[in-house]
């Protein structure tokens, strides 16, 4: 991408370019941006990341969940030393990342979603404030897969959070005084909340959970001052709701067309049709284009929705001020096995094709990475990482998956080997990027099943699935990989076998380091380019949640995890589940029967540091 077009976005991002030190800003992180492949800084400008923070979940706009710090490296990590640790005070799965703006932490935690600022300039954990949202208890009961939260959002002196409950709330980062609060959604329909919101400009931009349910999804942006609502995105209906425009350009033949949001579906079946927004959102400030996945279409049973089921399962390019949709494309058309499309999207220049492109990587449930132009939309590389049956790869000419019907799920009919299993080759747990090594580090699962899809009747707030699974370990037995991926030659570096799924995130640092935790409660080091493991500790539970590297203010580099298995995947343990009914947790239970016996309940943050 041209330099002057780099310039213009990150003027655009720390609002104005007026002087000469704000554009020299812009131009030394848009060349360090095309040097080191990292793109766009984001926010970073605005929010003081490049002081060593950690200003949102993913670290950055472009989602790479990068900490630029050297102190802790290959050399020393193995004397790192716990400096802190923070009990929450609730056991359920604690997937969120913790912030850390200047001297603070904050750290939002599963339901009833409380917020901490943890003052970093004295030594231990000592709170500076507490903010309690006191969501509705209602929500617990239909939230699909435990009662998460996956992170809050800092910008401009406040700390933004989502409830379970499908609320928005506006903090003062100082002080912890609620300063605005929206209702969102419905959760007596099933609808819940439980994505980290991301800042773009002046926007907060925030989307609902529930597909398993039959709700149907969204994508809002809230003004950040007050909380109005700018606007809002249906993934399902009439363009006039989905916010397609005429400059909305799929490059894909099977994406163009009037109404395809109603017309792909059987009926009015489109009004329950699942396409929750409930996972990541990246931004390039250049193209001034915000990425994000829509959920899986409800049912489950694929046969009660005939046609591609436009607007779920894929992905959205839009214009952040007005939501206008510039291109989608789907991963998985007339998706039958729960694979949706709301992984990360980690924005990267790589050079493919004999030339720098503009791409943002997806590590998808169906089990294939995605290269794709993100000006565009255009596939340019889909390439498989872990067994898969489902499929025989990606026709890179029309985009879409070449279906195997072998594995359909059939009405009343058990179909077995379906690889990957519904949670996919990766879940929402998140990769961390080096510009470094130039490899993607992906947690993800070793994982297969068998189906029976039946007749689903909707009734609100109740779910909406129509089949049963059953899940087991992939080949090898294992049920968990770590692995370092490497985009443009498309392939794994290297990869390590975890006995349970990898179901946390990972962070990568400039000490050629990469963390990530176990579901049976190790948090570990490993060296980014080779992946032997450096350094591990035990914690008290096991780790479903976000790490985190940052500068303290006394100089140091911490690295930060919140430990408390749960989630989809450690709900037999959180939830208490009876491990003889192997379709319990939507069939998760039956793959994680012997978690009882490595890990327990728990919810606690941990602070490390070199001595």
């Amino acid at each position: 991408m041209p330099l002057a077009v780099l310039q213009r976005g990150m003027c655009r991002a720390i609002q104005g370019c007026d002087g000469r030190s704000t554009t020299r800003f812009a131009t030394r992180w848009a060349r360090r941006s095309v040097r080191e492949g990292a793109g766009p800084p984001g926010v970073l400008g605005r929010t003081g990341g490049d002081r060593g923070d950690w200003p949102m979940a993913a670290h950055d706009h472009a989602s790479t969940r990068y900490a630029a710090l050297d102190q802790i490296d290959t050399g020393n990590v193995a004397k790192l030393r716990l400096a802190f640790s923070f009990f929450t005070g609730v056991k359920r799965g604690h997937e969120e990342a913790p912030l850390v703006v200047g001297d603070t932490m904050y750290l939002v935690g599963p339901y009833p979603n409380d917020l901490y600022a943890l003052d970093l300039t004295k030594p231990g954990a000592n709170v500076k404030w507490h903010f309690e949202p006191h969501p509705t208890p209602y929500a617990q009961g239909v939230a699909c897969c435990d009662v998460v939260n996956r992170g809050a959002a800092y910008a401009d002196g406040r700390v933004f959070i989502n409830t379970l409950d499908a609320q928005t709330v506006a903090v003062d980062a100082a002080t912890g005084r609620e300063l605005w609060r929206r209702q969102l959604g419905d959760p007596s329909t099933g609808e819940t909340i439980t994505m980290a919101p991301l800042v773009v400009k002046d926007k907060l931009l925030v989307g609902n959970a529930g597909a398993e349910l039959g709700v149907r999804g969204w994508l809002t942006a809230l003004d950040t001052a007050t909380g109005r609502t700018v606007w809002k995105a249906w993934s399902t209906g009439p363009d006039s709701d989905v916010l397609i425009g005429p400059g909305f350009k799929p490059f894909y033949e099977q994406d163009r067309g009037r109404d395809l949001g109603v017309h792909s579906w059987p009926a009015d079946a489109w009004q329950r049709g699942g396409g929750t927004a409930w996972g990541w959102i990246s931004y390039d400030p250049a193209l001034d284009l915000v990425y994000y996945g829509t959920a899986n279409p409800a049912p489950w049973n694929a046969e009660q929705r005939q046609g591609d089921n436009k607007w779920t399962a894929g992905i959205f390019a839009r214009q952040p001020d007005t939501g206008a949709a510039r291109w989608f494309y789907q991963y998985a058309p007339h998706d039958r096995h729960d694979y949706n499309g709301t992984n990360e999207n980690v924005l990267l220049t790589l050079a493919l094709q004999g030339r720098e492109r503009q791409v943002l990587v997806h590590p998808d449930r169906n089990g294939f990475v995605y290269v794709i132009d993100r000006e565009s939309g255009e596939v340019l590389s889909a390439t498989p990482f872990v067994k898969v049956t489902t499929s025989t790869g990606v026709d890179l000419a029309s985009g879409r998956p070449r279906m195997n019907p072998a594995v359909d799920p059939r009405l009343g009919e058990v179909v077995r080997n379906v690889c990957p299993a519904s949670p996919g080759g990766k879940d929402w747990q998140p990769s961390a990027w080096s510009p470094r090594t130039r490899l993607l580090y992906m947690p993800h699962q070793n994982l297969c099943q068998d189906m029976t899809a039946f007749d689903a009747s909707y009734i609100s707030g109740t779910p909406y699935l129509g089949a049963e699974v059953r899940m087991y370990a992939g080949p090898g037995g294992h049920r968990g990989v770590f692995g370092a991926w490497d985009p443009v030659g498309a392939r794994m570096v290297w990869s390590i076998r975890e006995n349970f799924p990898v179901w946390s995130g990972a962070v990568a640092t400039a000490g050629d380091l990469v963390f990530y935790g176990t579901m049976d409660g190790w948090f570990k080091a490993v060296d980014a380019r080779t992946g032997e493991l450096l350094w591990r500790f035990k914690t008290d539970s096991g780790i479903v949640g976000q790490p985190i590297s940052y500068r303290g203010p006394d100089g140091k580099q911490y690295v930060a995890v919140v430990s408390g298995v749960g989630g989809w995947a450690g709900a037999v343990v959180s939830k208490d589940l009876d491990v003889r009914d192997r379709t319990a947790a939507k069939g998760f239970s039956g793959a994680m029967a012997d978690l009882k016996q490595h890990t327990q309940k728990g919810g606690t943050l941990y602070v490390f540091s070199l001595p």
